[in-house]
């Protein structure tokens, strides 16, 4: 795999688990519903978008007591 498409992939997968924790916490807020699943957010920060989703997570609040989020995510990047 060249460096280039690799380069894209992290950028593509980073961004759309920001858009999912920040999906996430504006349906929390909101909606009481349509949330989406922890597994779901552990997938995406495990096929590349873990470092962008934790800053996010850190950043806007959400989730942060949630062990399993927080125990996980940093395993996950390492």
């Amino acid at each position: 795999m060249k460096v280039e498409t690799l380069i894209i992939y992290i950028l593509i997968i980073s961004i759309i688990s920001i858009l999912l924790t920040i999906y996430d916490k504006i349906a929390s807020k909101k909606f009481k519903r349509n949330r989406i699943r922890e597994n779901v957010l552990l997938f995406f920060a495990f096929i590349g978008g873990g470092l962008s989703m934790y800053i996010t997570m850190r950043l806007i609040k959400h989730k942060t007591r949630h062990k399993k989020i927080m125990i996980s995510l940093p395993i996950i990047i390492i």
